[in-house]
């Protein structure tokens, strides 16, 4: 077994440390920002991701956002969609991260926004510009990366059933939570059956999601059918409590493409001009939280942590704790917190962190019960004594 878990962590490293695996972000923003209360003073330190957030907290015009990830090509990523909004129009932006595809992707790249790019991001996308070129198999950027390969497969195997297909989209036409909640449950069976049973459950699909196996280990200990008992949750939650109308995030994975009526508000034309003018408070570093502020010692008002501690809990404790004490030497008083987890309850913050952090628990769930994306079990919002 523990040549196996071993194996399994190289696989999963494999496809992070070589791969861009997140082309979306899949925390809600909306949610965020209601935590967060980020205004003109805020200075944020968060995950890049795809950047999709940083792009959307800019709205609430931060003094300045550091966007930092381990992975240069989700950095790469934000720099690209920073170029558009420097060097195109709203339309190019619209096209290449709303539609998922531009019919001059290569001219505009090389004429327009390749020069805002650093070197590593310029090599990476040199080679990769057929992500957005409508031609293949796969139509839209967004079923590129890893987690968007699993999502082609995903559309694929639906497609292929055509009266399933035409009831998922006749859950997110449904207009009432009723009427969502009647045609999800008669659907559910047929959407996660035995074989989507087995493909979620394997190691190498959680690895294509970004899962690692700690966070795999937290679904065969709470659920009897592992991954999809976790999906099933997930799915009730999402498709019978909460309206669909402008969940992006699901739409997203099930049509490989926004719409101008459900797309994240940095997509949305009015607020195009609003991030090009702020655009340049967004930075960006390449390699840890805790290296970051090694390097960058300040007085920070904000953190956004998404799900990394997870990881570090079960498999480098002296970093975790390394990481919270950074945190907390570089934090202003009153400096918020913000973290989710895939366990119902977290129990690995230190004690110091305990002594130091207030984590506010009503606010935090009546927010959490608003995420449109649901695969998250718990969140956290501390704030610094």
């Amino acid at each position: 077994m523990v040549k196996a878990d071993k194996a399994r962590d190289w696989l999963f490293r494999q496809v992070h440390r070589k791969n861009l695996v997140y082309n979306t972000c899949w925390e809600d923003p909306r949610c965020d920002r209601k935590l967060l209360n980020l205004d003109s003073r805020s200075e944020v330190v968060m995950i890049t991701s795809a950047g999709c957030n940083a792009l959307d907290y800019l709205l609430d015009h931060p003094a300045h956002i550091y966007c930092v990830d381990l992975n240069p090509r989700q950095n790469a990523l934000l720099q690209l969609k920073l170029s558009v909004f420097n060097n195109a129009s709203f339309g190019d932006l619209f096209h290449l991260f709303g539609k998922g595809n531009h019919p001059q992707a290569a001219e505009l790249y090389r004429e327009q926004l390749r020069q805002g790019l650093s070197a590593f991001a310029r090599e990476f996308w040199d080679s990769r510009l057929r992500y957005f070129s409508n031609n293949g198999v796969r139509k839209t950027f967004y079923h590129y990366g890893t987690a968007g390969a699993f999502a082609w497969m995903a559309s694929r195997y639906l497609k292929a059933n055509r009266p399933l297909y035409r009831q998922v989209e006749q859950l997110f036409e449904a207009g009432c939570l009723g009427r969502q909640a009647d045609i999800y449950y008669q659907i559910e069976r047929r959407i996660l059956n035995p074989l989507v049973e087995w493909a979620v459950n394997r190691h190498l699909t959680m690895c294509l999601l970004g899962v690692p196996r700690s966070q795999q280990q937290l679904f065969v200990t709470r659920y009897n059918e592992g991954a999809l008992g976790f999906i099933r949750e997930c799915f009730r939650k999402v498709f019978t409590q909460l309206p669909l109308h402008d969940n992006y995030f699901w739409w997203l994975y099930f049509k490989g493409t926004y719409s101008e009526n459900c797309c994240p508000s940095y997509l949305e034309r009015r607020n195009f001009d609003t991030i090009r003018e702020v655009s340049g408070r967004a930075g960006i570093y390449t390699g840890t939280i805790s290296n970051f502020l090694k390097e960058n010692p300040g007085h920070y008002s904000h953190f956004v942590l998404l799900d990394h501690q997870d990881w570090l809990a079960a498999n480098d404790l002296p970093a975790l704790e390394e990481e919270w004490r950074l945190i907390l030497e570089n934090s202003r008083p009153g400096a918020r917190i913000l973290l989710r987890s895939a366990a119902k309850e977290v129990d690995f913050f230190p004690g110091f962190v305990k002594e130091a952090v207030v984590f506010e628990k009503e606010n935090t769930a009546l927010v959490h019960r608003e995420d449109r994306v649901g695969t998250y079990a718990s969140v956290y919002l501390g704030i610094v004594k």
